[in-house]
């Protein structure tokens, strides 16, 4: 969850992509320190996503749970650095998802993991462990190119999540991707909810993240 300024960059043909600072869970997780401070209460964030759905987040989709009852929850984020996440400035964005992702992660005192795909092949660039602000500083330097190793990807994924489903809470698999891949993936057996965060060129989509989203029963995000 280092960044972009207030002028967002534009993707192909002049659509601007919005500032990171839209995305809900930024600010949900600024919202739940107080309550949680105050009431006892912290925020349960798979069953938060999976009441949201595709809808705006809105206070009625909050779930709370005590935070002495709650273990930390574990990030995996899966970035694709192939070389088609290079064109229209996609790869950039995409990083500075990532980056909010994990400063998130560690404002709610979750665990977070960091797998890259591209080129290079599949790299863990953070492994499982609780998450710092100061490890977004980690997306920086990541570069692109190549082809999209999503299967070797998704396996390692689903790798981590098993050897980490029964130190931690629950997961959340975050594919930031923008499917230009001619792979089909499974979705890793063990991750609890996933999100595909959808980086396609907005002018000439392929659309298989949203396929992928729906033959997964996952949600499907633009980053826009």
């Amino acid at each position: 969850m280092s960044h972009p300024g207030p002028h967002a960059p534009q993707a192909p043909g002049g659509r601007r992509w919005q500032a990171p600072q839209a995305l809900e869970r930024p600010t949900l997780a600024r919202h739940a320190a107080r309550p949680a401070e105050a009431k006892g209460t912290g925020i349960h964030w798979l069953r938060t996503l999976q009441a949201k759905g595709s809808q705006r987040l809105a206070a009625a989709h909050l779930r709370h749970q005590p935070v002495n009852a709650r273990p930390p929850g574990l990030h995996l984020i899966a970035l694709d650095t192939s070389g088609s996440m290079q064109r229209g400035g996609r790869l950039a964005w995409a990083k500075g998802y990532a980056a909010r992702l994990i400063e998130q992660a560690a404002r709610a005192g979750d665990h977070v993991a960091l797998l890259c795909f591209g080129g290079q092949g599949v790299q863990l660039l953070l492994p499982p462990g609780p998450a710092r602000v100061a490890g977004s500083a980690r997306v920086r330097p990541v570069g692109g190119g190549g082809g999209t190793p999503l299967v070797a990807c998704l396996r390692e994924a689903e790798r981590l999540l098993r050897k980490a489903r029964h130190a931690r809470g629950e997961n959340c698999l975050w594919l930031l991707t923008d499917g230009r891949t001619l792979e089909q993936p499974m979705a890793p057996a063990a991750a609890g909810h996933i999100v595909v965060v959808d980086f396609d060129d907005p002018l000439k989509p392929v659309g298989r993240c949203a396929a992928w989203a729906e033959r997964w029963h996952a949600e499907h995000r633009l980053p826009v």
